[in-house]
């Protein structure tokens, strides 16, 4: 599938048989979880009594590494290193990780993808454990081959545990779709030599997830549109 829009996307979905495979990320795309990350940082933040952070900002200056992210928001990592901070990000994130839901529609789309006979996987900057209790929590296990998160919770990168996924997978980079929410899925996927579809509604807005390159959907269940 060629990058385009959304529009593009609708005028000429591509075929079910060019896909045997997802990855999804799951942070922002499956797991609703950015309202979450934003009363988090803003616990962090005011301890600091540094400013408060808005949604939309957040939408806007979200990235990976997320030590970026952190360096815009104004943190000094000669007065404090990130670990502090990321891990005090981290503590409050997951005294509360049980509450966020899955996104609108998110069970519907695996259980068609499933009904359709492709394979799932998960890719996610989470931490592999945290991960694991939160995909047991929600239930959905039974839809992934593969459930592959990071050995820390700084999120720098996805890349190379992708790759190693990408090699282990028994399909070609051509018949794999990532979907994601973020700038960085569309980095990744490109990385794997895979097409890439990207949600708003996550962590980073639809005005940037546009600059990607790649076909960006009104919402999950167009998933199903692309495959």
């Amino acid at each position: 599938m060629k990058a385009g829009t959304a529009a593009d996307v609708s005028s000429s979905p591509a075929k079910f048989a060019d896909y045997r495979h997802i990855i999804w990320d799951w942070n922002g795309t499956l797991f609703d979880d950015a309202w979450l990350c934003l009363e988090s940082m803003n616990k962090v933040l005011a301890r600091r009594n540094m400013p408060p952070l808005t949604r939309e900002r957040y939408v806007e200056i979200f990235e990976f590494p997320v030590i970026n992210y952190y360096r815009k928001l104004g943190f000094d990592f000669e007065q404090e290193p990130f670990e502090i901070s990321g891990s005090e990000f981290i503590r409050e994130y997951n005294a509360r990780h049980h509450l966020p839901g899955l996104q609108e529609g998110a069970r519907e789309i695996l259980q068609v993808m499933v009904d359709r006979g492709l394979t799932q996987s998960l890719l996610s900057a989470q931490q592999q454990e945290t991960l694991d209790e939160l995909i047991d929590h929600r239930e959905i296990r039974s839809f992934f081959t593969g459930i592959i998160g990071l050995d820390n919770h700084y999120a720098y990168s996805k890349v190379k545990r992708g790759q190693a996924w990408m090699a282990a997978l028994p399909c070609t980079p051509a018949e794999v779709l990532f979907v994601g929410d973020t700038l960085h899925d569309a980095e990744v996927a490109a990385s794997l030599g895979c097409d890439c579809v990207l949600i708003p509604g996550g962590h980073q807005s639809p005005a940037r997830l546009a600059r990607a390159g790649v076909p960006v959907l009104s919402a999950l269940r167009e998933v199903e549109e692309v495959v």
